[in-house]
């Protein structure tokens, strides 16, 4: 069977979950932290929106440590993620929308709220 990214990081969180995965500004995030911080938005995502598996998801969210352990969570629960820019605006954001059929769209308050 094929291994997957999700395989490669369980496998990681197992075998060393106090190891250093990310550092963003002056925040560092183990693969152990990374790993609940995944589990608690896959919960959530299932529990409280009832996103379930083989559907899509489409993600606009700014380069930051959410957007890791939202991947992950999606493809714990089995989710496709349509990746968009979140710099794209307009007809080519609603080009992208439209081209990966999501069933629910995550995205961040922005700058402006």
């Amino acid at each position: 069977p094929a291994v997957t990214l999700l395989d490669v990081f369980q496998l990681h969180a197992r075998r060393r979950p106090h190891q250093p995965l990310l550092r963003f500004q002056d925040e560092i995030y183990t693969y152990e932290d990374v790993d609940r911080r995944s589990n608690r938005a896959a919960w959530a995502l299932s529990r409280r929106l009832g996103l379930q598996s083989g559907r899509t998801v489409a993600v606009l969210l700014p380069n930051e440590p959410t957007y890791l352990w939202t991947w992950l969570a999606l493809a714990k629960l089995g989710c496709t993620m349509a990746c968009l820019n979140c710099n794209v605006r307009g007809r080519a954001l609603r080009h992208a929308l439209e081209v990966a059929q999501a069933t629910l769209v995550l995205a961040s308050l922005g700058e402006t709220g």
